[in-house]
């Protein structure tokens, strides 16, 4: 059973006015359980616009939405239901957070659900140590922590509800590098230890060959492409076309070559391009 899956999903603004305008134009997508998916686009690329569509906060025009192989706006299915089980974190979500203590910001989606106070407690817990949380800090205002704890409480209360999809909105934004890097590290972590599938929205190429397994393109509303990440990658110039950045490194394999020095037209990490020169100085 897949995670996700569109089909002909279409979604327009101001229908039956002077002002409407697809933003989503009759995309086909399916994203299998497990994966780690980058999804990018130029500003205007209906990429937010297509994952409000995936826990029900946008009913598309036409077409259709199944998570986990139920189609969302069905009869039989509760719309909350589906947003327990395909979580969505907005851009700066801290600006969600709203209640005296960490741990009852964190607790706020369990007991929505209707958990036990055992049971909340443990996952307010668990959802904390897994976004780097100390157990001190769930007693404090979450208005009194650095705006990278903010960003990660705000995240631990969507764990909290363990959805099985969690899709994530320029989840590092405005974050300094230190907190950016620790953000991005304990969602990967949690990827890894909790086997749920990742859509993350990016506007950094960087962090987007670094984490995700596969790359979601959109442009002017439409599914550009959607491959393994070396593989869209490798289309650098196509990407370019449409208005997107490559990674710095790709950039500078691209220089390197044009001066004779080829290490190859797959560069997109640091880590890589490190591997390569090692292998041509001989070491």
């Amino acid at each position: 059973m897949n995670a996700v899956e569109t089909r002909n999903l279409t979604y327009k603004y101001s229908v039956g006015t002077p002002f409407e305008t697809t933003a989503v134009d009759n995309v086909n997508l399916t994203v299998e359980q497990g994966e780690f998916v980058g999804v990018i686009g130029h500003t205007g690329s209906g990429k937010s616009t297509l994952i409000q569509h995936l826990n029900g906060l946008l009913k598309q025009t036409s077409g259709e939405v199944l998570i986990n192989g139920r189609n969302i706006w069905s009869k039989d299915v509760n719309i909350k239901d589906i947003r327990f089980e395909s979580g969505l974190v907005f851009q700066y979500s801290e600006y969600q957070l709203f209640e005296e203590t960490v741990y009852k910001d964190i607790a706020f989606g369990p007991k929505n659900m209707g958990l036990d106070k055992e049971e909340t407690d443990r996952r307010v817990r668990d959802s904390a140590k897994q976004m780097g949380l100390s157990e001190e800090l769930l007693e404090r205002s979450p208005f009194d922590l650095s705006g990278g704890q903010k960003r990660r409480v705000a995240l631990a209360g969507v764990i909290a509800m363990q959805p099985k999809i969690l899709i994530l909105d320029e989840p590092a934004a405005g974050l300094d590098p230190v907190g950016r890097d620790k953000v991005l590290e304990e969602i990967a972590g949690y990827h890894r230890n909790s086997g749920t599938t990742i859509l993350l929205v990016s506007h950094s190429m960087e962090d987007i060959v670094k984490y995700a397994d596969k790359v979601l393109v959109m442009n002017r509303g439409q599914l550009f492409c959607y491959e393994e990440t070396d593989k869209v990658f490798s289309m650098s110039k196509e990407l370019q076309m449409i208005g997107l950045d490559i990674p710095q490194i790709t950039k500078l394999s691209h220089l390197l070559r044009e001066n004779g020095i080829d290490i190859g037209n797959d560069i997109y990490t640091v880590e890589r391009a490190k591997e390569r020169l090692l292998k041509l100085l001989g070491k």
